[in-house]
């Protein structure tokens, strides 16, 4: 399925503490109602499909093209954590045969995939881009069975570690030039900010696996577990933001019961995914979270993560493929 390049995989990375950010400028998004069946029903053992979604901008922000529903990977495989690096190209992880993950690279206009990474020995989660446009970031699970965060070059050079005495990381997201981390361990998936090898300020004990910057702010979101209630949906947690300047964190308001994944649409406004629906909510007001979309593909069923393209043209999806 996947164009492979041979590159060399490095024996002796270089180690640094200079890290990259990027921060997606998203828009608001159109209440809408709609419904898609345009796939044919898919029978396969249960696995995880990108499904890309056309959207256009409109008066009131983004709408979403009923009908528009294609099929990015089609496998019995996983295929998750997308990542728009630009707004024709996508990264996200991909697990292979023999149980090790790569990151993959997919090109809209060429339909063609390309291996950012390929390594049997060791697997690499969770893609995002740097700042500087030039490497890709991910968690590489090292043979050792440290987990760590990389940069890839973009033309395929040697990696770099960053971070080399935090791990293990289990997920990351950029605030800045620098990565807010979340450690799994002894401590249950706590947050650090790494503002210096000696100054390395924790900033929760009990995180989500999502981490985002917040558009056109210069906080970091993420979902606080340790502050959760029982609903008949779905267990609800807290939804904060932690500031880097001020070392503040700031509570804004409850996560979608059952839910575990946010997606920013600007820097007040969050969708979350349960089942096949789609929901959004104003963190500075009072009302609620109000379903806005229904994703119906046959042979799929609930979402889990979304990716939106900084043009707001292009929404992907991960959906559960069902057997």
């Amino acid at each position: 399925m996947f164009l492979r390049l041979n590159h060399s995989r490095p024996t002796n990375p270089n180690e640094c503490w200079i890290s990259r950010s990027l921060i997606h400028k998203l828009a608001a998004c159109q209440l809408l109602f709609f419904t898609i069946t345009c796939l044919r029903p898919v029978l396969a053992q249960e696995a995880f499909d990108l499904i890309l979604l056309d959207t256009k901008s409109s008066a009131v922000g983004l709408q979403v093209v009923p009908g528009s529903a294609q099929q990015i990977t089609n496998r019995d495989g996983y295929d998750n954590q997308p990542y728009f690096i630009n707004n024709q190209q996508l990264v996200f992880t991909s697990r292979a045969k023999n149980g090790s993950s790569d990151i993959i690279l997919y090109n809209f206009e060429t339909k063609k995939f390309t291996n950012m990474t390929r390594t049997d020995k060791v697997s690499e989660y969770s893609p995002a881009l740097t700042a500087c446009g030039t490497y890709i970031s991910a968690v590489r699970v090292e043979e050792d069975g440290r987990q760590r965060l990389w940069l890839y070059p973009i033309n395929f050079g040697e990696p770099e570690l960053l971070y080399d005495d935090i791990s293990p990381v289990g997920y990351y997201g950029w605030a800045g030039e620098v990565a807010a981390l979340s450690v799994v361990g002894d401590e249950v998936n706590k947050l650090v900010f790494p503002y210096s090898k000696a100054d390395i300020q924790p900033i929760a004990f009990d995180v989500g696996r999502c981490v985002q910057p917040r558009p056109n702010q210069r906080s970091i979101g993420f979902i606080d577990h340790s502050q959760s209630t029982s609903t008949a949906e779905g267990i609800t947690y807290t939804l904060k933001a932690y500031d880097p300047k001020t070392r503040t964190i700031e509570n804004l308001g409850p996560t979608l019961p059952g839910s575990e994944d946010f997606l920013w649409l600007d820097k007040n406004r969050v969708i979350m995914a349960r089942g096949k629906d789609l929901y959004f909510r104003h963190v500075k007001k009072k009302e609620g979270w109000v379903r806005f979309a229904i994703v119906s593909v046959p042979g799929y069923g609930g979402i889990s993560r979304m990716a939106l393209s900084p043009r707001k043209d292009k929404l992907i999806l991960v959906m559960d493929r069902l057997k």
